[in-house]
């Protein structure tokens, strides 16, 4: 998931965190390099072990619109 939504974020981390997936924030740090203006999206990265019960839950907890195209593993 992209989004500069640090409430959406927020409700993701709750979400995920209450199932025991493990996931990162990724440019949580990028706004002191953008001087807060807040228009460099975050990144939610679900572990490779946890992507489809992170995927299923975000998707059953009505976000599915947020969620990327899963990249093809090789």
């Amino acid at each position: 998931m992209r989004t500069n939504d640090l409430v959406l974020i927020s409700v993701v981390e709750a979400l995920l965190t209450a199932e025991n997936i493990r996931y990162f924030v990724a440019d949580t740090h990028m706004s002191a390099l953008e001087g807060s203006i807040g228009f460099l999206p975050r990144r939610v990265l679900a572990h490779s072990d946890d992507i489809l019960r992170a995927r299923r839950l975000l998707a059953e907890a009505g976000f599915a619109a947020e969620l990327r195209p899963v990249a093809a593993r090789g």
